[in-house]
């Protein structure tokens, strides 16, 4: 099986960088021009004496900025498991290098913008959650991993791996173009894995939870929402459980990502825009390419909308609603289930209405299945598609139920479990599996909300407390802070990171140099000034209490009404990205 090297030294000289291969028995460098940015094949013979040299654990790729090409290595690594024998590894640390050993040759905007890019990059790599495998392909299910031919297994990893979750896909283009550097590429996902040895009734097996998160259409929550032209989703994450014993395996795929139609929800100082759904788009084509690439990656769909049936998220049910009824596909089922009614006033209980609505359906899509001779018992013949507004929370909760009741029935068959046994009664596993699940809410917030997940309170628990309410609040606030002040920045770096926005090579402007219209900096201003004097005026009182009240009034309406004139240019106070143009939405 084609793999990718494991352990590297890179060395430095002022000319050229030197990324050796430390594996058992391995004599390959990647030598890369310094000058003329050419990637070629060389032996350690090749490395100078006089270069300085420090250990890597791989290759995350190139990038060009202003200053022009860096390289990304990961610095540090931690093991978090081993899957059916392959160490799966977390990328805790990254350098950024850059091929110039000088910044001299840029002007000073220049250089304030080569650095911000660079806070960019470092920006996305800080996000946690990428995790890469040397050895065994992380970007495929088993399922599709088994249902491949023996010539498949032979090629390289990043020529194999499902592009939607290679992370570092654009970074490594300039390998990618040269197979004999392939052993050095080495393909990256980002989500959350968990892998966890778990015991019951004294037998031992491994419980992995892989989340991959698509990199087309990807951004952060506000910014990024509905369908490409291509029909990829918003926020598409492909979750994957896994069971391991004695030589079998089984596996259960779920998919979540955003209402597949073209509607926005601009972030503009409310606490919740207002979605708007496109009246110049064709929903129907991108509609349909979503569910025709679905159908035929993943079988059979039904989609779970949990969207409110009420309210501003109303006419999005709606329009889901009436879309998948005009698609007319027998392959293609859809449920409403307004999760925040049935569930109001705590009643977290009529959660099993759904799971008990779709039983049926999830006997019929079954699960994954390999004896441990290799025969393979079941197959998986669809998917469930959760969906929330953001496809965080309330679609996490749903996920996790759904993937207990294909649990139970795979550790039964397996032996694992006792006929009669019911995992709920297992509370040693129930503590591992709630917690691994609600960490993973977690990862794939932070990922594209930029806070950790709500409701998950219920997901480690089993139970709504006051507590997980107080915390809801305070993660919707700081929601709020991200989503309206820093979420431009963050679609830019990751615009900049998958390559949907390339730094030019000429010395003209970048977007970046964005002036800001006046209003934008006085407007805040004349608001804090009067917010300010009318806290004055009250805490020192005039001669008269009407002179007080004139000062108060006075202040307090100049106040209200740059507020008011603040609030209704909303959009023009939060921070938009500036690197890719705006999506015409009517």
């Amino acid at each position: 099986m084609a793999t990718v090297y494991e352990r590297y030294n890179l060395h430095t000289t002022p000319e050229k960088f030197f990324i050796e291969a430390c594996d058992d028995g391995a004599d390959a460098v990647l030598a890369i021009d310094r000058v003329s940015n050419e990637m070629a094949l060389a032996g350690k013979k090749d490395v100078p004496p006089s270069a300085v040299t420090r250990p890597i654990c791989g290759v995350m790729g190139t990038i060009r900025l202003v200053a022009g090409m860096y390289l990304i290595v990961i610095t540090r690594k931690r093991n978090v498991g081993s899957l059916m024998g392959h160490a799966v590894w977390k990328a805790v640390d990254f350098d950024i290098i850059s091929y110039k050993k000088t910044m001299l040759h840029l002007s000073e905007i220049q250089s304030q913008e080569n650095k911000t890019f660079l806070s960019m990059i470092n920006n996305v790599l800080t996000t946690d959650g990428f995790y890469f495998c040397t050895d065994f392909d992380l970007t495929h299910t088993l399922q599709r991993l088994a249902n491949t031919s023996p010539d498949f297994h032979e090629i390289s990893l990043l020529e194999r791996a499902d592009q939607r979750f290679v992370w570092n896909g654009n970074l490594l283009r300039e390998l990618a173009g040269q197979p004999e550097l392939h052993r050095f590429a080495l393909p990256v996902v980002h989500g959350f894995i968990v892998i966890k040895p778990c015991r019951i009734n004294g037998k031992i097996f491994e419980w992995i939870l892989i989340s991959r998160r698509s990199c087309f259409r990807a951004g952060v929550r506000y910014y990024v929402r509905g369908i490409d032209s291509e029909g990829h989703a918003a926020n598409f994450v492909e979750t994957e459980q896994i069971v391991l014993y004695e030589g079998a395996k089984a596996s259960f795929v779920q998919t979540r990502g955003s209402m597949p139609f073209y509607w926005s929800q601009r972030p503009n100082l409310k606490y919740k825009p207002k979605p708007v759904i496109s009246k110049s788009m064709n929903h129907m084509d991108g509609f349909q390419s979503h569910f025709d690439s679905q159908i035929l990656i993943y079988g059979k769909q039904t989609v779970l909308n949990l969207v409110n049936q009420k309210g501003s998220e109303k006419p999005l049910e709606e329009a889901f609603a009436k879309m998948a009824s005009g698609l007319n596909n027998g392959f293609l089922n859809y449920l409403a289930f307004d999760f925040h009614k049935e569930c109001s006033n705590m009643r977290w209980d009529r959660l099993q209405i759904l799971v008990d609505a779709v039983a049926e359906t999830q006997e019929e899509y079954g699960y994954f299945m390999v004896y441990k001779e290799g025969k393979i018992v079941s197959q998986q013949k669809g998917v469930f598609r959760s969906n929330c507004m953001d496809c965080l929370d309330r679609t996490n909760v749903i996920q996790s139920l759904l993937a207990r009741r294909s649990l139970q029935s795979q550790l039964q068959r397996m032996g694992v479990l006792n006929v009669g046994q019911r995992l709920e009664e297992q509370i040693e596993f129930e503590k591992i599996y709630k917690n691994a699940w609600a960490d993973n809410a977690n990862a794939c917030a932070v990922q594209y909300a930029g806070t950790g997940a709500l409701k998950t309170d219920f997901t480690r628990t089993g139970k709504r407390t006051r507590w997980g309410l107080v915390m809801d609040g305070w993660n919707s606030m700081i929601r709020y802070y991200k989503n309206n002040f820093s979420d431009g920045f963050r679609q830019d770096a990751i615009d900049l990171f998958l390559g949907n926005f390339a730094v030019d090579d000429s010395d003209g402007p970048t977007p970046l140099r964005v002036h800001k219209d006046w209003k934008f900096l006085t407007l805040p201003i004349v608001m804090l000034v009067a917010f300010s004097m009318c806290i004055v005026c009250l805490l020192m009182a005039g001669d008269t209490w009407t002179e007080t009240l004139a000062y108060v009034m006075f202040w307090g309406a100049a106040s209200a009404i740059t507020a008011t004139i603040i609030l209704f240019n909303g959009q023009d106070f939060v921070d938009a990205p500036k690197l890719v143009h705006k999506e015409k939405m009517d």
